[in-house]
């Protein structure tokens, strides 16, 4: 039977009815049609060409009314995808169509239609297919984007929902036999290949005042961000700073700002990072993040509005490592100084007036980053003046202190934990660079009267369980820790206003206790005690070096401690725990405490000191070897 002959029986029958014969006489052939053979009806063979040649024409009458009609006949013969072998005929077509669209609006509904057949599967009939028309089908979907040029809200909107689909695809309404759907990676692929991440950024330029189609656009380049070649494409065409500087546009949906941070995250994560905050780091992308960050802030009300704050501040953070990047001429560090210490630094400022954090993990999360990008900030030498503004030491020293019992906290104690660890650390790298504040902030006697605290046996449930906090868990060890950390870096600076007055508060002989109470305790947090340990020897050195009176005041017992390490045993230099950093300190606190006071010279060598270091040194460089 001709295919002729079958399209004429169908059309005599219902489908799955039998076919009824003029004559009593006449058996038919074909009882009964099956789905196959309906499914195969359905994929009516089409000249493609002849379909181009007609919509290239312009000189016959009635000739829009042809050309419509021919398109819907394809849409009809296509209503379950398109065969890879006839993409490039069919995106053909739809360029045709929408290059009408500007004269004759009614190919608006042609080129609609087409589009939203792409939306589906495309299909094979060999497994080859896939190679064979690769440059095809990377070329026809490369056509989507220059398509966002037609100015026709339906079918830019078209085009995205196309694209869209591209990663949550449908299968066929109905199986054609000879044909299986391609892998449904396939179309990402090849929409890769075509560079239609690119183009589709560019198109953001043509719709300044359209707010559904950008947001339309922006959900493309959401789900095109997933992949690492396109990022890179989409790097190529600006998007950081393109998609930056509208992040505070009039919105009521919030769609703009999701969106657009998510993609800004993608693009860190999957492409070159110095060159996005090279895009970001201009004076327009952070004065817009300033106002997005700043109202988020103030008007966080829901758990997702937190989040996304925090998400646009990490961004901040890591632009701020730029030191080309205006942070100060944005105004933003300021704001930032003024949101990191406003719980603890009482401030006539109308932005905070009424401000309240909550102990919810998204502010408390919130606060840590603050805390970090102050440090960040600090690297570029004008934010000084605006730390000491700000009165940020002031701040930060409010948690150098034991906890206190009857006061209402409102984060709770492993978090007030955390926050204490991290405002010392902080310090540890502010403190240096604020000299006179520090001083001016009692910051050697709240240092010192803290490790009073952290060396006493009041009782004290530490929980051990950030960063900071590591082998802290049910001791003082990781405030000492932190604290020494402190200090040891006050003492580096060798200010000697900073020392003398360490030393009038007797530091020496409160370090030297110290030592000899974690000798006398035996902790198991091992690696923390040895650090502790190599902390104060170093602190102790910076502080006696080159002044024999305050050697004098190191003394006899501080000798004993250093002897005490000496006699450690040379195998634990290369247990990696930190012995080796210990040894190092030693033989600093040596050089730096004893040498040059006669009296603990004498002592050190009564006590077989000579040989005790001797031995060591040996042990150790038999290690090595």
């Amino acid at each position: 039977m001709s295919t002729r002959e079958a399209a004429a029986t169908t059309e005599a029958q219902e489908p799955g009815s039998r076919i009824k014969s003029s004559s009593p006489r006449q058996i038919p052939v074909v009882g009964v049609v099956t789905e196959d053979e309906e499914a195969q009806h359905t994929f009516k063979p089409m000249d493609l060409n002849r379909v181009i040649k007609l919509l290239e024409e312009t000189d016959k009458d009635d000739l829009e009314e042809k050309q419509i009609k021919s398109v819907k006949k394809l849409m009809e013969c296509y209503q379950n995808g398109f065969p890879l072998r006839d993409l490039a005929q069919i995106f053909k077509i739809l360029n045709l169509c929408a290059g009408k669209i500007e004269n004759q609006p009614r190919f608006i509904e042609s080129a609609y239609n087409i589009l939203k057949l792409c939306g589906l599967p495309f299909l094979k009939k060999k497994a080859s297919d896939e190679i064979t028309y690769a440059e095809d089908t990377a070329n026809s979907i490369a056509l989507l984007g220059d398509l966002m040029k037609i100015p026709s809200s339906e079918l830019r909107i078209q085009i995205c929902k196309c694209i869209v689909d591209f990663y949550h695809a449908e299968p066929p309404k109905k199986h054609i036999t000879g044909y299986q759907q391609a892998s449904s990676s396939y179309k990402i692929q090849m929409a890769e290949v075509g560079g239609l991440a690119k183009t589709m950024v560019l198109s953001l330029a043509l719709l300044e005042n359209q707010l559904v189609e950008k947001l339309w656009v922006l959900k493309v380049l959401q789900h095109l961000s997933t992949s690492e070649v396109n990022c890179t494409l989409m790097m190529e065409a600006q998007a950081a700073s393109g998609i930056c500087v509208h992040l505070n546009d009039p919105d009521p949906s919030g769609q703009l700002l999701f969106r657009s941070s998510e993609i800004l995250w993608n693009l860190l994560e999957k492409t070159s990072k110095e060159e996005i905050i090279q895009q970001l780091s201009n004076l327009e992308c952070l004065l817009t993040l300033k106002e997005v960050f700043k109202n988020l802030f103030m008007r966080s009300f829901s758990h997702y509005d937190r989040q996304l704050r925090n998400d646009i501040l990490v961004i901040t953070t890591i632009i701020a490592q730029n030191p080309g990047a205006p942070m100060i001429e944005s105004g933003f560090t300021r704001d930032l100084i003024l949101f990191a210490t406003f719980n603890e630094v009482k401030s006539q400022n109308p932005l905070i007036k009424g401000l309240k954090l909550s102990n919810c993990y998204e502010d408390f999360e919130l606060k840590k980053l603050l805390f970090n990008i102050i440090v960040i900030l600090s690297k570029d030498l004008p934010t000084v003046q605006l730390l000491i503004d700000g009165k940020v030491l002031l701040a930060l020293f409010t948690y150098v202190k034991k906890p206190e019992k009857h006061k209402i906290i409102e984060w709770s104690a492993a978090q007030y934990e955390e926050l204490q660890l991290h405002a010392i650390a902080t310090l540890s790298s502010l403190a240096p660079l604020l000299i006179e504040e520090y001083m001016l902030y009692q910051g050697n006697a709240r240092v010192l009267a803290f490790l009073e605290w952290c060396e006493s046996e009041e009782a004290f449930f530490s929980h051990g369980n950030s960063f900071h906090g590591t082998g802290g868990r049910g001791n003082k060890f990781a405030q000492m820790r932190y604290s020494l950390r402190l200090l040891r870096a006050m003492v580096y600076l060798e200010d000697e206003t900073i020392n003398e007055d360490l030393c009038e508060k007797g530091t020496i002989q409160q370090l030297t206790g110290i030592f000899k109470n974690i000798i006398k305790s035996n902790d198991k947090e091992e690696a923390i005690v040895l650090e502790i340990q190599s902390d104060i020897l170093l602190i102790l050195s910076g502080l006696c070096e080159d002044h024999v009176p305050r050697k004098e005041i190191f003394g006899t017992e501080g000798v004993d401690i250093i002897l005490h390490v000496m006699k450690t045993d040379p195998k634990k230099l290369q247990s990696g725990l930190g012995y080796n950093v210990l040894l190092f300190s030693t033989l600093d606190s040596i050089w730096c405490c004893i040498l040059g006071c006669y009296p603990l010279e004498d002592y050190f060598l009564e006590k077989e000191g000579i040989f005790l270091l001797l031995d060591l040194l040996a042990g150790f460089f038999d290690g090595k070897a």
